[in-house]
């Protein structure tokens, strides 16, 4: 049974990140936070992330901050406000954002635990809309944990064309102490494979009140461009 679990763990890590190539063009943020397919009961949170990529066409910074809180034992409701540094330094509101996340199976029934995302994104002032969908899976080995996401995206609006992306996304991690997990992580999309370090740890105050933290370096591996991401988030769950 259990080398039956690393089989298809690896072919899940293995094999599906090559369908992520059959999508459109790539969104303009390939590196972002990689989820987790859990819901805690009665869950509620504050969440910050914070996104600077920096590649040939100059340094883009990306901020968020969220609340969300669970509907139910399964399901969990969070919407962002996010902002963007634009090219006069300048930083403003570009976009709102309605995220569900759905626990599908609860930990520790199958082989490994699933999930589903579901996003719906509106620019700010100009009629563009993004819709994403996507499979969470997550596997313990031990003291280890291997998650993947596996995320469709489409695009549509009055001034763009309307079109489909993929992306994948996968991360290795040791839980070393709570406060303390080093990762490795790693994200495809059209025209952008990156990996790097990360690291991550929770700070458990009373019953279900904790600190999360996290912060990655990811290095695109597109032949000679540089195209590299700095990325950190902290979320608050009480």
């Amino acid at each position: 049974m259990k080398v039956r679990s690393i089989l298809l763990t690896l072919y899940a890590a293995v094999f599906l990140p090559a369908m992520a190539w059959a999508g459109g063009g790539l969104s303009n943020g390939v590196v972002d936070k990689i989820y987790h397919p859990y819901v805690l009961p009665l869950e509620r949170e504050f969440e910050w992330r914070f996104m600077s990529r920096q590649n040939d066409s100059g340094n883009s910074l990306v901020q968020r901050l969220g609340y969300g809180q669970s509907i139910s034992e399964h399901i969990t409701l969070e919407g962002y406000i996010i902002g963007e540094r634009d090219q006069s330094d300048d930083f403003g509101l570009i976009a709102i954002e309605l995220e569900a996340r759905w626990m599908i199976t609860e930990q520790g029934q199958y082989w490994a635990d699933w999930g589903a995302l579901f996003e719906l994104d509106k620019q700010h002032d100009e009629d563009i809309w993004e819709f994403t969908s996507g499979v969470l899976v997550e596997k313990e080995f031990g003291r280890s944990s291997l998650t993947a996401n596996y995320l469709v995206e489409y695009e549509w609006g009055s001034v763009i064309s309307s079109s489909f992306h993929t992306e994948f996304r996968l991360q290795y991690r040791y839980r070393f102490i709570p406060e303390v997990q080093p990762a490795i992580e790693l994200y495809t999309g059209q025209e952008f494979v990156g990996i790097g370090p990360s690291f991550m740890g929770v700070h458990r105050y009373d019953r279900q009140k904790q600190l999360k933290w996290e912060v990655g370096f990811i290095a695109g591996l597109n032949g000679d461009r540089k195209d590299h991401t700095l990325r950190m988030s902290l979320e608050y769950e009480f």
